[in-house]
């Protein structure tokens, strides 16, 4: 059973920058597309990145584009994301997901909508929280 464990989560002030880390174990499918997602008290959860499984790939929330990178250490089974230039709006839980076969890779490939749909994601971590002060 594949698990995913975030980290890096933690309290930091407005400005600064901030590294989550996403490890998995246990992965029976090599090529998954990885992706972050967050989400606040009282709001949906939203897509954040995602990177295809050799990095060759990335795909970020437009509103984030220049601010995170995602990028992968296959060596490390890990998926990090560096989050620069924080802002209070940022302040959620921060969830690793990952595709569980072929089919679903190639459908969060090939369409922004289902690549941006929590739904379309079979793995998933417990989550970190990031808490971003004034």
């Amino acid at each position: 059973q594949v698990q995913l464990k975030e980290s890096g989560g933690g309290l930091v002030q407005a400005g600064n920058s901030l590294r989550l880390s996403c490890v998995a174990s246990g992965r029976t499918f090599s090529r998954p597309v990885t992706a972050w997602f967050r989400q606040a008290p009282g709001k949906e959860r939203e897509f954040v990145a995602a990177t295809s499984w050799n990095g060759f790939n990335t795909y970020y929330r437009d509103s984030l584009k220049g601010r995170f990178t995602i990028s992968v250490d296959n060596a490390e089974n890990t998926v990090y994301l560096q989050m620069h230039s924080l802002t209070l709006e940022y302040s959620a839980v921060y969830y690793c997901a990952a595709t569980t076969d072929g089919a679903a890779t190639s459908r969060v490939t090939t369409s922004l909508r289902i690549r941006r749909s929590a739904s379309a994601y079979g793995d998933w971590g417990p989550g970190t929280q990031v808490t971003v002060s004034s």
